[in-house]
């Protein structure tokens, strides 16, 4: 049983020629706008002021320099990949070529975490920015119903209120959930116009509010750490370029679409790059003028953006800079859940998702099963997440798919180093390891409770792996010699035992060891642990493996060829 079974480069290429369910109509100017659009989001409208006020101070500039090398650096290898295997499972696609099926599945699963995490986080932030607008002409959306699960809201007269969910967010997850059902479809002209409108609205907000920055408010630049991990400081500056990093989605929802790319090859490295840059060059002169306006602590609010033109006099552009948040994150929440049908069409293409995963509408042609469900499922998020909680979720996601495509490259690079490549990686061997360790450095940097959801979902993700993905890959033999119903169930028990055995003992040595059981024998009870899930599962798998050869044996001896003999 090969788990690192692979897809071949050739294969990939000649598919890609050939597959003409996507149609081929982006050039790149339309990918660069398309970068662009999905790239501006709620990072600059919203996670600016989250991060200033509780991590890094003005430093939030310094936060959003790191967290750009380290796109940058990501871009390059994306860029060389996009070009080189123009499909449109992006990250997922090229860790399939390069390091084999598992790594494949995870970077998949990990793709689904970002994408609809993804529009969790801008669904928030549009929210804050609706109910900000709607306040600004009259109508008033009750508190309760505008803010996450038990959220203190401070109302205008001072009193405060429970939140009970986030309504807005849930809303206008529904919407865009039933434009793609019903086969609502951007064209490029339309992103083209949105694109407009957001970076316009990014420019007006420089230009218009740079004459009120008091530079008293830069001091100190970098403030002195709280003692807090993460809270100010150099390692708040690193944990809100961990957090800011969210920011820089959008340049692999632009490999997703290498596939409808007149010309992949050329245009891909240039709309990745180009839209990549712009978009730090932006975000960097909006946290500045930002945090010049308005003291750093007075930004952690859903709308910081708005809160510094308000500070800048200019409430006539605070209303338009609404106007526009929420127009640009619409089409930002559109993008994620759009790209997160399209990572789900992929691996159940692969054999790796259920069928029923890409199932098409007959009348709309859209795969409504899966877009209903999601939509469900990112609206109930939406509801009580707070913004920081999901873009932590969404950073690390990110921040992995950014690992392994960087490690790809290296290893596509030492296994067929005579692929034709239009656009190489420059200086392959500093900047493939360096996208791979700037964002192994920001992943450290997250906060632990971050760590620990991803492994929960990893942990999720790998039972479904072993118990139906291993057996339904189109690059795996579907019936496993021997094999009966029984022993496949003690394989995926055995699985099943050693994850979430393995799981138990890493929360134990990371959290709760040192509250309940310091020193020595708590760490022992914790490798204890490790060994008891691993020799379970692995007797468990065992058993199974001798029952298959026992059955094969049986069905050879009964077989009519060997009655014959």
């Amino acid at each position: 049983m090969n788990l690192f079974r692979r897809k071949s480069v050739t294969q990939l290429q000649a598919e890609a020629l050939t597959d003409q369910r996507l149609k081929r109509a982006l050039g790149a100017t339309n990918l660069t706008m398309l970068g662009i659009g999905a790239i501006i989001g709620t990072g600059i409208f919203v996670l600016t002021g989250t991060v200033a006020a509780q991590n890094a101070g003005p430093a939030v500039v310094l936060s959003f320099v790191l967290a750009g090398i380290a796109s940058i650096f990501a871009a390059l290898c994306y860029s060389e990949f996009a070009s080189l295997v123009p499909m449109a499972g992006s990250a997922y696609t090229y860790g399939y070529a390069t390091l084999g099926e598992l790594f494949a599945w995870i970077i998949g699963w990990d793709l689904i975490l970002e994408y609809a995490l993804g529009a969790v986080t801008v669904s928030i932030g549009w929210s804050g920015y609706v109910v900000s607008f709607l306040r600004d002409v009259g109508l008033h959306i009750p508190a309760q119903l505008s803010a996450a699960r038990g959220t203190l809201v401070t109302l205008a007269d001072g009193t405060q209120v429970t939140a009970i969910f986030n309504l807005p967010a849930v809303i206008i997850i529904a919407i865009v959930t039933l434009l793609l059902v019903i086969g609502i479809r951007e064209s490029a002209n339309v992103n083209n116009v949105i694109v407009f409108v957001k970076v316009a609205v990014v420019l007006l907000f420089i230009v218009g509010a740079a004459h009120a920055v008091n530079p008293a408010n830069w001091h100190p630049f970098i403030p002195p750490s709280t003692g807090v991990r993460g809270h100010f400081g150099w390692s708040g500056v690193m944990q809100g370029a961990g957090i800011v990093f969210f920011a820089y989605i959008g340049f692999d929802a632009v490999s997703t679409a290498a596939q409808e790319a007149k010309n992949p090859k050329r245009d891909m490295p240039i709309s990745i790059i180009g839209s990549l840059l712009i978009c730090t060059v932006l975000y960097i002169a909006v946290s500045a003028v930002a945090t010049g306006i308005v003291p750093y602590l007075q930004l952690d609010v859903p709308d910081p953006i708005a809160v510094a033109a308000d500070h800048a006099g200019v409430g006539w552009m605070a209303s338009l800079i609404k106007l526009g948040a929420i127009a640009g994150l619409s089409s930002v929440i559109l993008v994620m859940l759009l790209g997160q049908s399209r990572i789900f069409w992929t691996m159940a293409d692969d054999g790796l998702l259920p069928k029923f995963v890409s199932r098409v509408h007959p009348k709309f042609q859209t795969p409504w099963i899966t877009t209903i469900v999601t939509g469900v499922v990112v609206a109930c998020f939406a509801a009580i997440f707070t913004v920081r909680e999901a873009g932590s979720l969404v950073s690390i996601g990110t921040l992995l798919a950014f690992v392994i495509v960087s490690i790809g490259v290296l290893v596509l690079r030492i296994r067929e180093p005579n692929l034709p490549r239009t656009f190489k990686t420059p200086v392959v061997w500093f900047v493939a390891p360096m996208g791979a360790l700037s964002a192994i450095a920001l992943m450290i940097s997250l906060p632990w409770l971050t760590w620990e959801r991803l492994i929960y979902w990893f942990a999720f993700g790998i039972v479904i792996y072993f118990g139906y993905s291993l057996y339904n890959s189109k690059l795996g033999p579907r019936k496993i010699a021997g094999e009966t119903g029984w022993s496949r169930a003690l394989k995926i028990a055995g699985v099943i035992w050693i994850v979430f055995g393995s799981l138990g003992s890493i929360l134990w040595l990371a959290r709760y060891r040192t509250e309940y059981i310091p020193g020595a024998l708590g760490i022992v009870i914790g490798l204890a642990g490790f060994v008891l899930a691993w020799s379970l599962g692995a007797l468990l798998n065992l058993v199974a493996q001798v029952s298959d050869h026992t059955h094969a044996s049986h069905l050879m001896m009964e077989s009519p060829g060997n009655l014959e003999k």
